[in-house]
């Protein structure tokens, strides 16, 4: 095994292969490497069981680390839908002539080498190897423990389709230290990996926040919310809510808090908690809900700040909109909000006013995802304001650099 030092510095050794590549090349990699999964999906599912049969963190986390064939081939499937998006590796952002004659471009280019580095979603596995393919991008993956198996198959099945096609392989990397030190380790790799992005829970983020010496891209954790604003319409509401609440509970897309306009509760809280309930959803909530059903359970400071990742909600009412925006932007994650409301100026103010990386109007908050929104798939979604946010694509996977052309000029 390697240590993890060796092992970036050989996806750095070999990262200039896949910066130069042609796009014609890099498309002929995604598709071999998705040919491959779905051929190799027996093999990947026994590794998988392994993990999850070795999995004591609960069922949510199983749910995150499980594969079976129609998530391998939703995999495979983003891997095929980046090779229809243009690579945006030399797309020109800018170009002028200055004042002295010179000739200046701004271009794209890939960041380098990226270091991801992730908890228990084998799926990232090959989401990460894809984007940075089409980027043009080296790639460092170090998943945990709970998921090495199943990283170490998906990995393979990819490299061993790429080097088949006739591609050297090694500026893809897997580290299989999984132990802490060998994590602290990987986040100190600057000089060698440019970019550090990791995917997980909250401790996993701030870990790396606070230890990281290689530049870092904060992909947040998601206390999500929808609020119920006076004027919505509950055949409306309902479906949105309950969709963007259980349809699946383990992802950081998943509401966690509802709130509602005081007069839209005094109409129809017991209809929602009746429908919340009978979907199997717990729920804590404040007093003016406690008031109106006694036998809510009180819901505490901590709830309204807290991502659930299960089948359980918080209520708030609150007494208008200002009260629902500060509401979020105090307890939520800067990740996903939606408004039901059928109001368009109550609407514009909150597309406006909400402070997080996706915000919708009268839609699921489900839909924050880089596939939903047409990246193919996605290296995490960016909660923080500086380079990326959202749903990172290819694109948020580049910098630029000037490139200058002159006839011979000096500077006097």
């Amino acid at each position: 095994m390697m240590t993890v030092r060796e092992t970036c510095v050989k996806a750095k050794e070999h990262a200039q292969q896949i910066a130069l590549a042609r796009e014609e090349d890099m498309n002929v990699m995604l598709a071999a490497a998705a040919k491959a999964l779905r051929a190799n999906a027996a093999e990947i599912i026994a590794e998988n069981r392994k993990d999850v049969e070795h999995c004591t963190r609960g069922p949510q986390f199983a749910d995150r680390l499980m594969l079976n064939e129609k998530r391998i081939d939703g995999i495979a499937a983003g891997l095929e839908k980046l090779i229809e998006l243009r690579c945006p590796v030399g797309e020109v952002l800018e170009e002028r002539t200055l004042y002295n004659g010179l000739q200046l471009r701004r271009v794209r280019v890939p960041l380098g080498v990226l270091g991801i580095i992730y908890e228990a979603r084998p799926n990232v596995t090959a989401d990460a190897i894809g984007l940075a393919i089409k980027s043009g991008n080296a790639v460092v993956l170090r998943g945990s423990k709970d998921a090495i198996r199943s990283n170490k198959a998906v990995c393979s099945v990819i490299k061993d389709a790429i080097a088949e096609a006739g591609y050297d392989a090694e500026f893809i990397q897997l580290i299989e230290d999984t132990t802490r030190e060998g994590a602290g380790e990987f986040m100190k790799m600057n000089g060698v990996v440019d970019v550090l992005i990791p995917r997980g829970s909250a401790s996993l983020i701030r870990n790396a926040v606070q230890n990281a010496t290689v530049p870092i891209i904060e992909t947040g954790t998601g206390n999500c919310h929808v609020y119920f604003e006076n004027t919505a319409d509950f055949a409306k509401a309902m479906p949105i809510l309950l969709n963007a609440k259980t349809q699946r509970t383990s992802v950081c897309n998943a509401c966690e808090s509802l709130l509602v306009d005081e007069a839209f509760a005094e109409k129809h809280l017991k209809a929602i908690v009746e429908g919340l309930r009978s979907a199997g959803v717990e729920i804590v909530a404040c007093e003016k809900s406690r008031a109106l059903v006694p036998d809510l359970a009180a819901a505490t400071e901590e709830d309204y700040y807290t991502e659930f990742l299960a089948m359980k909600i918080s209520i708030k009412i609150v007494q208008g909109f200002e009260e629902a925006i500060a509401h979020v932007n105090k307890y939520g994650t800067h990740h996903s909000d939606s408004i039901v409301t059928e109001d368009p100026a109550a609407a514009e103010r909150f597309l406006n006013e909400v402070d997080s990386a996706a915000v919708y109007v009268n839609a699921s908050t489900r839909f924050t995802d880089g596939f939903e929104f047409g990246l193919g798939a996605e290296m995490g979604i960016s909660t923080q304001k500086l380079h990326a946010r959202g749903p990172m694509g290819l694109r948020e996977l580049t910098s630029y650099k000037y490139q200058i052309r002159g006839n011979g000029q000096i500077r006097g």
